[in-house]
């Protein structure tokens, strides 16, 4: 048996975390398509193809990337970037994405097409509106921050078409809830960090418990366990946490609340989207997308415990995602995404079965923006 050591503070924190996995983390679809945008555009205003293209991502990591095919022609170039999502089982992990960037009308920015493999949105719910190309906002900002930048360097405007496309995106896409979603054609180009983290179910959920052991060791009394970047930029903006009070918790809500039952803290808050808090009030402890799904008939009989009537009740149950629910329930004034914090924080009291551990728990849009939140409870 290997030896067991004291936990440090040098240990402790999300990026010791991810680091305990062993695993190789990648870089999502937006990563990858911005590029291939920068190096497209930078080949239509001097001729030459940077390779290696880097780029910066959001939190100032500069990844290179090698191109895998380039072209160009009269007012345009294309650029292409295979996606390396590392050690995780992403269905995207070897697909190639491409850029073709054309002058666009003066004035008129940077404008997204959906290309062969991209999808299309047709229904409401998703942070863009119906019949844009499905480039979610991140990655849409990062290209149009590397066009600025790089139309600063050369002296040009930057009002640029920039068309996106992966080779076999269409075929891909059936295998991810795209069609569910009402996103057809293709792929969605995705990302908030730009960084693939490699899910290994049995590593994650290790590098949770060691990350619960760092916490303890050092003495904190309150941690956060987070679905993902922004959520754990909410729960130190709203308690100050320090890194190593931060549990990556990711789809593992049951592997947190099970060690924390046998090794308690203080305070748990947890903090997350609104789509997979709403799977934990529903009593799911595994919140990944392939192995839980939104009940939006669940949803439908919150709002009405929250005070909405039966056609707003009738609109969020024919929705079509989590976040349409908590659009039409925030506009019209029913706190569903408080109740959906108090069922979850609620749930977890549940699977903590009287440790001694105070719950509380935030839910979020895409933004960050806090759409509801449960005040702290104690053991039941």
């Amino acid at each position: 048996m290997a030896e067991q050591t004291t936990p440090t503070p040098q240990q402790g924190g999300r990026p010791a975390q991810l680091e305990r996995t062993g695993l190789r983390s990648g870089w999502t679809t937006g990563a990858c398509a911005t590029a291939a945008t920068a190096a497209a555009y930078t080949a239509l205003l001097t001729g030459e193809f940077p390779d290696p293209v880097t780029i910066t991502l959001p939190k100032g990591q500069q990844p290179a990337f090698a191109l895998a095919v380039e072209d160009a022609g009269d007012g345009w170039a294309m650029a292409g970037v295979v996606k390396d999502a590392g050690d995780d089982p992403d269905v995207t992990h070897g697909a190639l994405v491409r850029a073709t960037v054309r002058r666009g009308e003066p004035g008129a920015g940077v404008t997204f097409v959906a290309g062969p493999g991209v999808g299309t949105v047709t229904l409401p719910g998703l942070p863009l509106p119906v019949g844009e190309p499905a480039v979610n906002p991140v990655p849409r900002q990062m290209m149009r921050d590397h066009i600025t930048t790089i139309a600063e360097r050369h002296g040009d405007r930057g009002d640029v078409v920039v068309e996106l496309s992966v080779d076999g995106g269409e075929e891909i896409a059936r295998r991810t809830w795209n069609p569910r979603l009402g996103i057809v054609g293709g792929l969605s180009i995705l990302g908030t960090t730009g960084i693939v983290v490699p899910y290994s179910c049995s590593a994650w959920i290790d590098s949770i418990r060691r990350g619960i052991d760092v916490a303890r060791a050092i003495g904190h009394t309150h941690v956060a366990g987070c679905t993902g970047s922004t959520s754990e930029r909410v729960a130190i903006a709203e308690y100050a946490l320090a890194d190593d009070a931060l549990l990556d918790m990711g789809d593992f809500a049951g592997a947190v609340l099970k060690y924390l039952r046998r090794h308690p803290i203080d305070r748990l808050t947890i903090a997350g989207g609104f789509a997979k808090m709403s799977k934990l009030a529903a009593g799911h402890l595994d919140l990944h997308s392939g192995r839980s799904q939104v009940d939006i008939g669940f949803l439908a009989g919150l709002a009405r415990e929250a005070g909405a009537d039966e056609p707003l009740v009738a609109a969020v149950a024919a929705g079509n995602t989590g976040l349409e629910a908590a659009q039409r329930c925030l506009e019209a004034g029913v706190p569903l995404g408080d109740l959906v914090a108090e069922q979850a924080r609620d749930v977890a009291l549940g699977v903590l079965r009287g440790a001694s551990v105070t719950v509380d728990a935030i839910c979020i849009d895409r933004a960050g923006a806090i759409l509801g939140r449960a005040a702290p409870r104690g053991p039941r």
